[in-house]
């Protein structure tokens, strides 16, 4: 609630703004056109009498962006693109008009730092979504997490889990600040255990990559450099026949894709559920004129999971 408001995101693609006390709209902001494939299926966030609301919709060849509306108007503030288009930082990592279609959803909500003045938001796969071909490079911003400024929208920070990300796996996992040492050093932090089956400790203020490690089965990928990007096995990619990798397509989170995790300071431990599974990986068509825009027939045959894991600092 903001201003005695109560502010919703509808599966239309709409904001719409709410008087808290009796219900009666406010106002209505069409955020981006539902036929097309957009949707709203996070919860807005509201900084400072403005409201920030994330997008859905890469399974149907959307383009990301995260939006922030000014509270008593629903007038647009700013917009943040997650696919970068001509011109901008990153555009050279999609190939041809590839960007256009790139998806890059923003489909859960994003975390808030008030002393930095930061909002940090995860950014999900790129599309085609099994079959990279059509859009050769790191696909940034897909897959990553953003610190934008919250005033502009102006990008501080990015960081990619899985760079040209062929798997699905979003990187909307709603980010957990900490202000803990690390090393001997008390650092701000940001916490993520990502769906690609390794858990990141950065910097929230820099992004610097601290610590990567996997934290359940993952067979796509032999570790991570002194950057954090991730040094790929072979066959791992999917293919026509199908490649068995875990995490599966869901990742190894459980419940939902992104589940929510938590931070103890009395325990300094990091808590998130998790499951152990696989997926065989399907390689196909990867044209825009499939629905949904996924790049396969279908993702199928998932292996057995076992639950539990937990990380210190």
């Amino acid at each position: 609630m903001i201003d005695e408001l109560v502010v919703v995101g509808t599966l239309d693609a709409h904001l719409v703004a709410l008087d808290a006390k009796t219900g009666a709209v406010r106002w209505d902001a069409e955020v981006a056109d539902y036929k097309v494939g957009h949707s709203i299926t996070g919860a807005p966030i509201a900084i400072d009498g403005k409201v920030l609301t994330g997008i859905s919709g890469g399974e149907a060849g959307i383009r990301g962006f995260v939006d922030t509306y000014d509270a008593k108007s629903g007038k647009r503030v700013w917009r943040f693109w997650t696919i970068p288009g001509p011109g901008e930082p990153g555009h050279d990592t999609w190939t041809g008009d590839a960007w256009k279609t790139g998806g890059g959803s923003t489909w859960v909500s994003g975390t808030y730092d008030p002393e930095l003045k930061l909002v940090y938001w995860g950014v999900g796969n790129p599309g085609p979504d099994w079959n990279g071909d059509s859009r050769v490079g790191d696909n940034l911003y897909t897959c990553s997490l953003v610190a934008l400024d919250a005033d502009t929208g102006k990008l501080r920070w990015h960081f990619q889990f899985t760079p040209h990300d062929e798997h699905d796996w979003d990187a909307t996992e709603i980010p957990v600040l900490i202000n803990a040492a690390v090393r001997g050093q008390q650092r701000k932090l940001i916490a993520m255990a990502n769906r690609n089956g390794f858990y990141y400790l950065l910097d929230r203020i820099t992004g610097e990559f601290l610590l990567g490690t996997p934290y359940a089965k993952q067979t796509w990928a032999k570790g991570l450099n002194d950057s954090g990007r991730p040094l790929l096995l072979p066959n791992s990619a999917p293919s026509v026949q199908g490649t068995l990798v875990y995490p599966s397509l869901q990742g190894q989170l459980t419940g939902s894709a992104h589940p929510i995790a938590r931070y103890s300071p009395q325990t300094d431990l990091f808590y998130v559920a998790v499951r152990e599974m696989g997926s065989y990986y399907y390689k196909g068509d990867a044209s825009i004129n499939r629905a949904p825009f996924l790049g396969a027939e279908a993702n199928v045959r998932w292996t057995a999971m076992k639950p539990g894991v937990r990380y210190a600092l």
